[in-house]
C-alpha cells in the first residue's frame, strides 16, 4: 500500500496512476485519501518497482512530495485495476488544490467550432479548472464540489469514465448541456460576450464574475474609461492590472524576459509585474507614477473568448469599492456594483471560496509573490515540528489568516484590509472554511501584538486562548518557515508599521531570531512619528521629523500644518517615537518632491524605486553603538540628500544613492551582528523587500560577505504572509511548554 502525498488530488494524478499500472500489467486500484492519494498495488517486483518510480515522475502540476509504503493484507479484490471510491481518513490532514488556469488541449477545444465545447466558459478538464474555489469539502470529489448541481449528461458521463479520456475522472467536467452556463444580466441576446464587447467599445465598465469572484474590466487604452473606473472605485492611483489577450500584445507594451515569461504561462496565471516600454498604449492613469504594469493572461474559459473577441487589453482588477472584499455572488456584483457598471457578465456556479488574482514581481532571479490567492492558495508549509491545532489572525493589512493541523501550516488566500465591517466577514468565513477543509480544530489563536489592531478584537471574540506575536518576529518566522530553517538567524525586517514590545512603533528592525523567541540586536534611529496614522499618508511629516533630526530647518517643508507639526515635534505632543524603514522612504520621497501624501499604502516608496537611476554611489549611513542596541544613522545621510536637492542633483540619482546608501548600511549591520553572534544566516523579511533594487543590492552585499540569505519565494515578504510567522510562533511555544499535549 503507496500512500502519497503532495500536490496529487484534482490534478490528473489518479488517472496517471491508473494508466501507469495498466501499462505495468498491475492488479489494484488508486483512490483519493484525506491526506493525499492511496495505492493499493500487486504485481511483479519489477513492475512495483517501476510504479513507485513513476509516482515521482508524474507531470505537472501534480507535485509529489513523499511515498510511504504500508504492509497491507490481501486488498487488491481481483484483477485489473481501477479509481475506487474516496475514503476519508481522520488520521490524516486533508489536501486542497489550487485552481489552474486553462490548459493548452481545453484552449484548443474552446476555439474549435467542430468541438462540443466549443466557445463553453466552464471548459476544464483533469489537468485544469477551478479547484480550491470549487471545492465544498475533502477528499477532492465532484459531490463535494459546486459542481455537484450540474449532474454530467451521457456524453461527459462517458469521457469521465473513459481511462483514454482527457477528462477521466476530472471533477469539473462539464459541457453546454449539463454545466453552468453565463449570462449577460438585463441582456436579452443569446451571445453574453458580445454584449461586453459592445459595452467596452463605448467606453463603459463590465462586471465579470469569474471563478474566484468579480473583475471590473474596461478598455485599458481608454483614458476616460480608466478614470471613470477609478472614480467608482474610490481609487485614486493605486495601479490596476491589465489582461492581455496573448503574449505577442503583452510583449509590444511590456518587456517579459525567460523568468517572468514562466510565471505568466504557469498554472497558476498571476498577475506579473512587468516593466513597461516607453511607447505603450495603455492609458497613464492604468500605473500613474510607476514604470511598471500588472500584467497577466486569461485563466480561464470566459476570459479568454473576452478578451479573443475585444482584441486589445482590458483593465481586470478586484470586483469591489475601495478596502472591500472581492464580490463572489451574483446578488453581491448586483448591489454592490450593478448601479454603474454598464452590464453584470454572471454565472450560476456558486463560489465557495473567495479567491483574488495573485501577484508576483520577478527579483533576484526569482518569481516572488506580492499577493497569494488564486493559483497559489491555500498550499501547504512544513512547520518541522508537530503541535496542537493554531489559527492566526493575521495583519490588519493585506489580510490572510493562517491555520495549523499537526505539523502543517495552511494559508489562506489574501482576503483585505480588515477595517471594514465586510471584510471582517469575510476573514470570518474564511476561517470556518478552513477549518472545515483541513479538519482543524484550533486550541489557541495567535495575533499582532498591537492591542488596538481588528485582527487583535477578532482573536479575542474566538473566546479560544489568544498569544500576542511580535509584528517583525512573525516576519522573521514567516521567512523561516518558507525556507525551511529553525533558525536563528539574524531577521532584518524592515516595514511600515510594527507595534513594538516597548510601545513604539517599529520597521527598521535587526532580530536575532528563531521560531520561538528574538532578540532586538538593531535598528533604524528613531524619529517622531507627529500625527499617528496621519503621518503614513502625509510622507511631509516624516520629512520634518528627519530634517529636525539632522538638525536642518523644517521650514523647507511647504505644507498645510507643517508648522504645527514641527511644534508638535519639539515639545513632543501627539508623537511616539519610531524606527520604520517605511517612514524614511516616505520622507525621502517628500524632500526629493516626488511626493508629501499618499493615497495608498507603499506609494511613495514605489514611486521613488520606480524613480532610480541604475546606479549610484551610496550616501554615509553609518551603524553606531546606541545602548544596548545598534543603529543605522540616517542624519548625515538626510544632510547629504537635502544639499544634492539644493545642488540640483537629479531625483534619480538621489533615489539611486539612497538605496545603495541602505544596502551598505544592511550588510554593515549584520556583519557587526555576526561578530558578536557567529550567526551567518540572514532572514530579509517585511513590506520594504517587495522592493527588487532594495532586495538585489541587499543580497549581493550581503554574499559578498559570506552571508546565506533567505528570501521568500511562495509568501509574501509584506504583510500577506505574517499569518504564517504568528502561526508559527504560536505553535512552537505551545509545543515547548512542559507536559502540554502535542
Amino acid at each position: 500500500m503507496l500512500h502519497v502525498r503532495g500536490s496529487v488530488q484534482g490534478v490528473g494524478f489518479r488517472p496517471y496512476v491508473y494508466r501507469t499500472a495498466v501499462r505495468l500489467g498491475i492488479a489494484g486500484g488508486v483512490w483519493n485519501a484525506t491526506g493525499g492519494v492511496v495505492v493499493d498495488a500487486e504485481g511483479e517486483p519489477e513492475a512495483l518497482d517501476r510504479l513507485r518510480a513513476a509516482l515521482f515522475e508524474a507531470p505537472l502540476p501534480a507535485r509529489v512530495e513523499n511515498v510511504e509504503e504500508t504492509a497491507a493484507g490481501a486488498t487488491v479484490g481481483g484483477p485489473g485495476f481501477g479509481i475506487r471510491p474516496s475514503r476519508v481518513e481522520n488520521r490524516s490532514t486533508p489536501r486542497v488544490p489550487a485552481d489552474l488556469a486553462t490548459c493548452a488541449s481545453c484552449l484548443r477545444e474552446l476555439f474549435d467550432p467542430a468541438d462540443r465545447r466549443f466557445r463553453y466558459p466552464f471548459i476544464a478538464c483533469a489537468e485544469c479548472g477551478p479547484r480550491y474555489t470549487a471545492v465544498l469539502g475533502t477528499p477532492y470529489d465532484r459531490a463535494r464540489t459546486s459542481y455537484e448541481p450540474f449532474p454530467p449528461c451521457p456524453a461527459c458521463r462517458a469521457e469521465y469514465d473513459d481511462p483514454a479520456s482527457r477528462r477521466f475522472h476530472a471533477q469539473a467536467i462539464a459541457c453546454p448541456d449539463c454545466g453552468p452556463r453565463v449570462w449577460a444580466d438585463g441582456d436579452g441576446s443569446n451571445d453574453p460576450v458580445a454584449a461586453a464587447v459592445h459595452a467596452l467599445r463605448a467606453g463603459g465598465v463590465v462586471a465579470v464574475r469569474g471563478v474566484g469572484g468579480v473583475h471590473l474590466a474596461c478598455d485599458a487604452s481608454d483614458e476616460r474609461a480608466v478614470g471613470r473606473l477609478r472614480a467608482a472605485k474610490n481609487r485614486a492611483d493605486k495601479p490596476f492590472a491589465v489582461m492581455f489577450p496573448g503574449l505577442e500584445m503583452l510583449g509590444r507594451e511590456c518587456v517579459v524576459d525567460a523568468l517572468a515569461l514562466a510565471a505568466l504561462c504557469g498554472p497558476e496565471s498571476p498577475i506579473v509585474l512587468l516593466p513597461r516600454r516607453e511607447s505603450t498604449t495603455l492609458a497613464p492613469a492604468v500605473a500613474p507614477g510607476l514604470t511598471e504594469i500588472g500584467a497577466f493572461l486569461p485563466s480561464w474559459g470566459l476570459q479568454h473568448l473576452l478578451l479573443a473577441a475585444y482584441g486589445a487589453p482590458l483593465v481586470m482588477t478586484s470586483g469591489n469599492l475601495s478596502d472591500e472584499p472581492i464580490a463572489v455572488t451574483n446578488e453581491e456584483a448586483r448591489a454592490r456594483l450593478g448601479a454603474w457598471c454598464d452590464l453584470l457578465l454572471l454565472h450560476d456556479r456558486e463560489i465557495p471560496g473567495r479567491a483574488d488574482d495573485s501577484v508576483v514581481r520577478v527579483i533576484a532571479h526569482a518569481p516572488r509573490v506580492f499577493r497569494r490567492a488564486r493559483g497559489h492558495a491555500p498550499g501547504h508549509f512544513d512547520l518541522g515540528f508537530a503541535a496542537p491545532d493554531v489559527c492566526a489572525v493575521g495583519a490588519d493589512i493585506r489580510n490572510t489568516l493562517c491555520i495549523t493541523r499537526g505539523r502543517e501550516a495552511f494559508l489562506s488566500p489574501h482576503i483585505g484590509d480588515l477595517a471594514g465591517l465586510d471584510t471582517q466577514n469575510a476573514w470570518a468565513e474564511t476561517r470556518e472554511r478552513m477549518e472545515r477543509l483541513f479538519h482543524a480544530r484550533p486550541t489557541a489563536v495567535a495575533h499582532d501584538l498591537h492591542p488596538g489592531y481588528h485582527g487583535t478584537a477578532l482573536a479575542l471574540a474566538t473566546g479560544l486562548p489568544a498569544l500576542a506575536v511580535q509584528h517583525h518576529h512573525a516576519h522573521v518566522a514567516s521567512c523561516l518557515v518558507e525556507n525551511g530553517h529553525p533558525g536563528p538567524v539574524i531577521g532584518v525586517a524592515w516595514d511600515g508599521t510594527g507595534y513594538g514590545t516597548d510601545g513604539t512603533v517599529w520597521g527598521g528592525e535587526f532580530l536575532v531570531a528563531d521560531l520561538a523567541r528574538f532578540e532586538r540586536r538593531a535598528r533604524l534611529r528613531p524619529v517622531a512619528l507627529a500625527g499617528g496614522d496621519a503621518a503614513v499618508r502625509e510622507g511631509w511629516r516624516m520629512a520634518i521629523a528627519y530634517l529636525m533630526d539632522a538638525g536642518l530647518d523644517p521650514a523647507r517643508i511647504d505644507a498645510r500644518g507643517a508648522g504645527t507639526v514641527a511644534r508638535m515635534i519639539s515639545c513632543g505632543t501627539g508623537t511616539v517615537p519610531t524606527s520604520s524603514m517605511g517612514r524614511l522612504f516616505d520622507a525621502v520621497a517628500a524632500l526629493v518632491g516626488l511626493r508629501g501624501a499618499s493615497t495608498y499604502e507603499g506609494q511613495a516608496a514605489l514611486e521613488l524605486e520606480a524613480l532610480a537611476a541604475r546606479d549610484g554611489e551610496p550616501y554615509v549611513l553609518p551603524v553606531i553603538r546606541s545602548g544596548e542596541l545598534l543603529e543605522l544613522d540616517p542624519r548625515a545621510m538626510i544632510r547629504a540628500v537635502v544639499a544634492d536637492v539644493d545642488a540640483g542633483v537629479g531625483s534619480a540619482e538621489i533615489s539611486a544613492r539612497f538605496h545603495a546608501a541602505l544596502s551598505v548600511a544592511l550588510a554593515a549591520a549584520c556583519r557587526a551582528i555576526r561578530d558578536e553572534t557567529g550567526l551567518r544566516t540572514v532572514a530579509l523579511t517585511g513590506g520594504c523587500f517587495g522592493n527588487r533594487r532594495l532586495t538585489e543590492l541587499a543580497a549581493q552585499a550581503l554574499g559578498a560577505d559570506g552571508f546565506e540569505v533567505l528570501l521568500h519565494s511562495r509568501v509574501p515578504a509584506g504583510d500577506g504572509g505574517l499569518a504564517l510567522g504568528q502561526a508559527a510562533v504560536a505553535a512552537r511555544r505551545i509545543s515547548d511548554v512542559p507536559g502540554h499535549p502535542r
